[in-house]
Parts: structure tokens; C-alpha cells; sequence
């Protein structure tokens, strides 16, 4: 899974963190397009109103929800996805992911163990499972876990994370280090993960100075929980600098995060990384999902994922919409093919067929040029993020070429049914 912070961003909210992060399954992994998650969870819950089985909908919808908070939402989508697809590992993996957001890291450990049953890899999957490992306060475990998903889409995220726990285990220096990387190409997330790296540290005064320099004028609401942090168990600091959960059970740092649904109909725009809104910490919210019932002995065994009733309706406006030529914008795509609308058409099918995984979240757009059509995907976000893409496709022998649209391409989505 794709992103930052993609856990995959919760925490995963994939590497950020957090208060009040995303997992890793759902970080930036809810789409490869240049989209906020409100934005691709809207577009996916159009495509489930005409088609309520859709499965790479269903996980895209499920990663989205995840990215803004909504932990019973992106449970709904993922049991779907599941009764669709019980072969796939996505919905096991995503579940995972549920559990971690909802602070139960013991709940999500079988559900990550069924995705690795099902064939997800550590790559796909450790920067997720190695959060719940830091939260149970096994360390050590996490930091293999990152250590492997460092390899796969998630490697930035993972990589903040593998600092916090190495923070968090007493190892100042290696977890500096394990940032420097991402310090050097001045990433916001790594700038805050270092502010935190300080406050585990013992050292609440650099790391305000940290925080200052990243957020201006922070400094005075953080203080407290910055002198706080170094004083807590391995697992309750984990809790504190991913999901912003202190062991009183109150929740920090955007722990109220509106629903789903809410998020689409006021068409925000939020961060997939959790901590940039950090400054608005001390405002105490209880988080209903941190109310939960004492567990029961066989709580913790695997169990198929449990349909959630989300609602969600048919568009208001006609879904010939979808058929508008995208703006014109100069943007970076991956062209894969060329020839007649038909036959792209074909080629698109049977590309996704060799590996629905890669695929997921993605829509093939026709692009005309000339006296003929082009098969592309995209937009990316920059180059980076296009060549990340081109090289997967690679190992499935798949070539393909970076193509940037003229202001007057016209492109389209490709209708591949």
C-alpha cells in the first residue's frame, strides 16, 4: 500500500505521527492520484453507488476513511471489500489498520497475520503491524517490521516511525540518524518526528525549540505534554506521539476527527499527516472509540471482518460527469499503451489482471493525440512519484513512459467494462 504516513499514514498515519496519526494502509495509499482523502473517498463512494461490490473501491474507500479518522466507516468498507474478495489480503491488512486507529493493537495483530497468510509481504504490511507492536511496547519487533517495510511504498513513513521507536527504546542517536535522510529533503514529518525523538529523549526543551522552528508560536501549548512524554511506559508513549492518546484515556492533537461522511459533504481538504495539526493538542476531546468493553479470552482470535452499515448515496449529479474531459492543467502521467479506445480498453483489463494489488485505486485515462489514443495513468505528484510507479510496473514487465499533458490534451476516463 501507497503513502505516507500510508497505517500506510492513524497513524499511518504510515509515519508521521502524531498525535494523532493514520495507519500506513491508508496513508496516501487511498489513491495515486494528486487528490486529498476527502476528495478520493468521494470519488470511490460514487463508484459504489453504481456498483456496491466494486472491490477496489471498496479498499480505496476503506484507506480513505482510515486517512480521515473513521475508524467505523473504513471497517464497513473493508468487511465489504472482505465478502467480495476473501482471497485478498488488502481487507485483512486494512482491518489491521482499523485496530491499530482504534488503539486495540491486540485485535489487530491476527488480522495482519491472515493478510501474510493470504500472501501481503512485510514490505506491504510491517509499517502498520510494526505500530501495533509499539504499542504493545515490543520495540524490538516493531523496528524489524519498519526495518522491512522501508523496502516497500511506505518506506518514508516507515522510516519516521522506526525513529520514534528507536526513541522510544532509548537510542537517541540511531533514531537522529534514521532520520537524516528525510531531514536532508526538509520533510515536514521528519522535522516533527526529530521534535518528538527530543521529547523522549528527556530533552522537552530542544524538543520545543523543534516544534517552534517547524509551528511557530507552538511551543507554549506542547509544553506540557512534552515534559510529560519522557515519564510514560513504552507502550503509552507510543500511544501518545502516534494516536495523541495519554493514559488518562483522553485523547489529543485532532482526536475528534469528523466522520467520513461529514468530511465529503463539507468538501475539506485535511493533511494525511496527522501532526501538522498538532498546535490544537491541549483541547481535550474523549474519543469514543478509546470507550471500549473489558476484552473477552477469545477476543483476540482472528475473526473475518464484521460488516459495518455505511451509508452512502447516489451522486447528485449524473454520473456522465465522470465522462468530462479532466482539466487541462499540465500534469505527470504514465502512458502504457497507444492504439483504438476498444483496444485500450482490453489492454487496461488485462494488465490489471496481472496484478490487482498495483492496480488498486487506479483509473485508466484516454488521452487523443494525433490519429490516435493514448492509455494513461496519473496524475502523479510530481515525477518522483510516477517513477516509484514505472518501476513496479516494471517487475511485471510492463513498460511504460512518462507522458505531460498540453493544456489542449483532452482526457477522459477510459470505460473498461
Amino acid at each position: 500500500m501507497r503513502g505516507m504516513m500510508h497505517l500506510g499514514g492513524i497513524i499511518l498515519v504510515c509515519a508521521g505521527c502524531a498525535l494523532a496519526t493514520v495507519p500506513a494502509s491508508a496513508q496516501g495509499s487511498y489513491s495515486q492520484y494528486d487528490e486529498s482523502a476527502t476528495a478520493a473517498l468521494a470519488r470511490y463512494v460514487r463508484d459504489l453507488a453504481a456498483d456496491p461490490k466494486d472491490f477496489t473501491s471498496l479498499i480505496g474507500a476503506g484507506r480513505a476513511a482510515l486517512v480521515l479518522g473513521d475508524a467505523e466507516a473504513a471497517g464497513g468498507f473493508f468487511a465489504r471489500a472482505d465478502a467480495a474478495n476473501p482471497n485478498s489480503p488488502l481487507p485483512q491488512a486494512g482491518m489491521g489498520g482499523v485496530s491499530v486507529l482504534k488503539n486495540d493493537p491486540q485485535a489487530a495483530l491476527p488480522y495482519f497475520e491472515r493478510a501474510v497468510q493470504l500472501g501481503a509481504t512485510l514490505a506491504t504490511i510491517g509499517c502498520d503491524r510494526g505500530l501495533a507492536y509499539d504499542l504493545l511496547g515490543r520495540q524490538a519487533e516493531a523496528q524489524a517490521d519498519y526495518r522491512a517495510a522501508m523496502s516497500g511504498p511506505d518506506r518514508d513513513e516507515a522510516r519516521r516511525r522506526l525513529a520514534l521507536s528507536l526513541a522510544i527504546s532509548g537510542n537517541r542517536a540511531a533514531a537522529l540518524q534514521t532520520l537524516s535522510p528525510l531531514m536532508a529533503k526538509h520533510d515536514p514529518g521528519a522535522e516533527r518526528a526529530r521534535a518528538f525523538v527530543l521529547a523522549l529523549d528527556g530533552n522537552p526543551a530542544g524538543a520545543l525549540a523543534a516544534i517552534n522552528a517547524a509551528m511557530p508560536g507552538s511551543s507554549d501549548r506542547l509544553a506540557p505534554f512534552m515534559q510529560r512524554l519522557s515519564s510514560l511506559s513504552p507502550g503509552q508513549k507510543a500511544a501518545a506521539i502516534n494516536l495523541g492518546i495519554f493514559p488518562d484515556s483522553v485523547t489529543y492533537a485532532d482526536s475528534a476527527p469528523a466522520t467520513a461522511t461529514q468530511a465529503i459533504a463539507r468538501a475539506s481538504n485535511p493533511t494525511t499527516d496527522r501532526l501538522a495539526s498538532i498546535d490544537a493538542m491541549l483541547n481535550p476531546s474523549p474519543s469514543p472509540t478509546q470507550q471500549q468493553a473489558p476484552a473477552q479470552a477469545a477476543r483476540h482470535q482472528w475473526r473475518p471482518p464484521q460488516t459495518v452499515e455505511v451509508s452512502y448515496a447516489r451522486p447528485s449529479e449524473p454520473t456522465s460527469v465522470r465522462r468530462q474531459p479532466a482539466r487541462a492543467e499540465r500534469q505527470v502521467w504514465l502512458q502504457l499503451a497507444s492504439g483504438t479506445p476498444e483496444g485500450l480498453s482490453a489492454k487496461y483489463r488485462r494488465l490489471k489482471g496481472q496484478d490487482r494489488e498495483l492496480f488498486s485505486g487506479i483509473t485508466p485515462y484516454l488521452a487523443n493525440s494525433g490519429n490516435e489514443a493514448l492509455l494513461l495513468i496519473g496524475p502523479f505528484k510530481g515525477a518522483s512519484d510516477a517513477d516509484f510507479f514505472a518501476e513496479d510496473l516494471e517487475t511485471l514487465g510492463v513498460h511504460s513512459s512518462k507522458y505531460i499533458n498540453s493544456q489542449t490534451d483532452r482526457i477522459a476516463p477510459l470505460a473498461v467494462e
